[in-house]
Parts: structure tokens; sequence; C-alpha cells
């Protein structure tokens, strides 16, 4: 309960912040669109390559261990923490919070093209590791804290007490973190504390999609989640690879900021123009509030879809520091819009079975994504579509990826000699 108490409301005090800058720079014209997210994120690079150091070998423990990394650390990549201290979050060096939180301003603050989600989740956390970080007696509550603290952050942000819960303990099995009655307790007591968080102050920190309209059959039903859930899973799959190479591309600091953001610059002039302004800010909820307000062509909204999957990546590639949960949405439900005309649905139903294909096939995240299906709510049908797009956008997404590896390996493999 400290741990959630103290985690939730850090996390909600950053995100108000993230959200007024997000807000203010979406609704300016298109060259602030363009040139205030690549100016946050060059002070996010200052910040954390210029401003932090990498620690010494066998140096022990730095005296400013503030704004010292491990030597092989991606320093932009705070989700990376979260996961590798997952049942160990002792491990956590919660100490370089405070530098890494000036980075998610400047980076998200400023209108860049990542999320929230994952900023929620490391400094809950980093709250809950820092609460347990006290002595002796406090270091008995430092996991429960730390994992209670992440799951608050998530849900006070999602609104969804189940969302928070399934997004730490899934993130956790990444690392094989062990499901044990502690565990799921800590993160269940996180995700309601959070939920209570935002609903007792009435926070609107994200908005998702609630479906209204149900498909008129089964069959179609059926249909609408084949297709919908091969599209969005198989593309937010492309777009998961392609950011988790400009993840870990190794290049000097300089040379990522300058090509990651002159991609980032071009792909926002071309959304800006395709779209809107607006829809080129952010991690993508002015791209979808274009797709419902907009009778938009398929091809068109097809192109929105793999732009924004393409700035985030410029995002990353340059830098910055973010989630890229929240992006995945918006690309997964801009992808299920494509077919809603081919269908005959709403677009709401779309835009939501996409944003969960999108969570489910390149986040790796199906349990989150049907917490949040459960969550969000809808007429029966409808919601049983959106966990049955679930369901194809995980397999279509595994097999995207498994298909590109093997066609790499056979790219790569060594050609034989004719034989004579």
């Amino acid at each position: 309960m400290l741990g959630g108490l103290l985690g939730g409301f850090f996390v909600v005090g950053v995100t108000l912040v993230l959200k007024a800058g997000m807000d203010f720079v979406s609704a300016q014209d298109t060259w602030v669109v363009v040139v205030v997210p690549s100016l946050g994120l060059a002070l996010a690079v200052l910040i954390l390559q210029g401003f932090g150091k990498s620690a010494v070998a066998g140096g022990g423990a730095p005296a400013d261990a503030w704004r010292t990394f491990p030597a092989s650390v991606v320093r932009a990549d705070i989700s990376a923490d979260v996961v590798d201290s997952a049942g160990e979050e002792e491990r956590l060096p919660w100490r370089l919070a405070p530098i890494r939180t000036l980075a998610i301003i400047a980076t998200v603050a400023s209108g860049g093209a990542m999320g929230t989600e994952a900023p929620a989740a490391y400094l809950g956390v980093a709250a809950g590791v820092c609460l347990g970080d006290r002595g002796r007696w406090w270091r008995r509550l430092l996991r429960p804290a730390a994992l209670a603290g992440g799951a608050s952050g998530v849900a006070a942000l999602m609104a969804l007490p189940i969302v928070g819960t399934a997004f730490m303990l899934e993130l956790g099995r990444r690392r094989s973190a062990p499901l044990t009655a502690e565990r799921v307790l800590a993160a269940v007591i996180g995700g309601f504390i959070g939920w209570g968080i935002n609903a007792t102050f009435h926070l609107e920190l994200i908005r998702l999609v609630v479906p209204k309209e149900s498909p008129e059959r089964f069959a179609q039903a059926a249909i609408t989640a084949l297709f919908i859930g091969a599209a969005s899973g198989a593309i937010s799959a492309l777009a998961a690879m392609a950011v988790y190479r400009a993840k870990n591309w190794q290049a000097r600091p300089v040379v990522r900021l300058a090509l990651g953001g002159t991609a980032l610059v071009v792909t926002a002039l071309l959304l800006a123009a395709i779209a809107s302004p607006s829809a080129a800010a952010g991690p993508g909820s002015g791209a979808i509030l274009w797709a419902e307000n907009v009778n938009a062509l398929p091809m068109t909204l097809l192109a929105v879809c793999l732009l924004r999957a393409a700035v985030t990546t410029a995002e990353v590639a340059a830098g910055g520091c973010g989630g890229v949960f929240i992006p995945f949405l918006a690309v997964g439900d801009i992808a299920g819009r494509v077919f809603a005309p081919g269908l005959g649905v709403g677009n709401d139903l779309a835009g939501a079975a996409g944003a969960a294909g999108g969570i489910a096939g390149g986040y790796h995240l199906p349990l989150t994504a049907v917490a949040m299906v459960l969550g969000v709510g809808g007429p029966p049908l409808a919601t049983l579509t959106c966990l049955a797009t679930v369901a194809v956008a995980w397999v279509a997404g595994a097999g995207t990826e498994s298909g590109l590896i093997q066609l790499r390996r056979l790219w790569r493999a060594p050609k034989r000699a004719p034989a004579h």
C-alpha cells in the first residue's frame, strides 16, 4: 500500500506535466509541431549523454551515483531496467530516476512520438525501491513496494486497475520473474490504488476508444477479428523490430541524434501534410482523433499508420526517453480503421480491436491487451470481437517476427560453391 501510494502520486504528478506539454504543442502550427519535439529530443540526449556519465569498471560505488550509468546500458531505455530487475527489484538503480525524469519530460512533454506508460512503470518502481532503501527494516518492503508502485503508476495512467496489474506481471515474465502469491497480491493492490487515485481526482490522462457498435452477425465478427488482427499484429510487429534495432543501434550519440532527428523532422512533415499537424505530435492520440473526425480513404489511413510507426522509430533511434506502448496503441488503432469500410463495422470497433491487437502483436503483452479490452467494455459481441483480435494479432505478430528472422538467416547464410 505504501509503495502504491508513493508510486501512484509520483507518476500522476509527472504525467500531468507531460500531458500539459503534449496538449500545448499539438495545438500549435506545423512549424512548432516539427521544431519543438526536435529541440526536446536534443535536450534529452544532452541530459543523458552530456550530464550523465559512464561508470568506471572496478571503481566501486561512485559518489555521484545520481548521474553515473553502467557502462553497457542504453541510458534512454527505461523499460529495460524494469524488466531486468523484475523479481529482484533492489537491483534497479533508483538514484538515476531524477536525471531520467528530466529526459522523459524533455522528450514527451515537448510533443515527442513516445508514450507515458514506460515512464509510469519505471517511475512507480523507482519510487517503491527508494522507499525500501531506507534501512534494514524497510528492505523487507522493497520488492512488494516496487511492484505495487509500478502497477499503481500504470493503473493511474490508464484508469484501469487490471491493466496496471497485468502490465507489471506480464512485463516481469520476460525475465521469468515468479508469479508468487506475494507478487500477484502486490500488483493487484497497486493496480487498485492507482485506479483509486485516478477516480478520486477525476483524472483524464489517456483516452481509450470504447466500441459502441457490435458486428451485425457472428460471421462478421470473426472476419473482422481475422483481418484486423492480422493487419495490426503484423504492422506492429514490424514496428517493434524496427524500434528494437533502433534502441540498440551502436553509434555515437551525436550521430544517432543527427540521423534520427532528421528522419523525425521528415516524417513529421509528411504526417502534417497527409493528415494534420496534431497527427504528428505526441504518442498518437492526435492521429486517432484525426482518423475519427475525417472520412479518410483506407490508403491514407494506412500511410498515416506506417508513418506513425516510423516517427516513433526515429525518436527512439535519436535517443528519446519514453515508452512505445501507447504509440503501438495508435498504430494498431489506425491499422484497424483501414478495414472498417470494407468489413462494414463501426470505426470505433475497428479502432478498439486494432489498438488491442497492436499491444498483443507488437508489444507482446497479450494478457495486458485482454485486460484492456475487458476494462474498456462495450457491447458483448464487440468485446468478443476485440478478444479474438488479440489472439489473431498475437499469432500474426509472432509469425511475422519469426518469418523475418528466418529470411535474415537465409540471406546471411554462406553460399556454397558449385560442385565440379
